[in-house]
């Protein structure tokens, strides 16, 4: 039986990280259809697990890998966008933010220095702002 699966899947794209995904998501909202203010949620279940499916047994091997690559280039900006604003937070505390009125750049100059000018290390224009 192992080896008539294997010869079924041969040429067939599998289980990938988005394929995951998307399985626990069905299951939450499998679970969430058990109450019955939700029973719209099975129907959303039945239809995220029959992709799922159709994800891990269709040929078009090239077009499913970039589907998993959108994912995984999405997963990986939230991460980069999250850990970004962590810095940020932490910098605030030693540091104010201002943006250059010319080409819009952030410039990080140190609190409590009361009344600077501030060069845009960009488009190099001054402004006073009071840190």
């Amino acid at each position: 039986m192992r080896q008539k699966f294997q010869q079924f899947m041969a040429g067939r794209y599998g289980a990938d990280q988005l394929g995951r995904v998307l399985m626990f998501v069905s299951l939450a909202f499998l679970i969430l259809s058990f109450f019955p203010f939700l029973k719209f949620s099975y129907l959303i279940a039945l239809v995220i697990l029959g992709y799922t499916y159709f994800r891990m047994f269709s040929r078009n091997i090239q077009k499913r890998s970039g589907e998993n690559q959108r994912y995984l280039n999405w997963k990986y900006s939230l991460a980069v966008g999250k850990d970004k604003q962590r810095k940020h937070r932490e910098q605030a505390k030693i540091y104010h933010f201002f943006r250059c009125p010319g080409c819009k750049q952030k410039v990080r100059v140190p609190r409590g220095k009361g009344k600077i000018c501030i060069t845009c290390p960009k488009c190099k224009m001054e402004f006073v702002r009071k840190s």
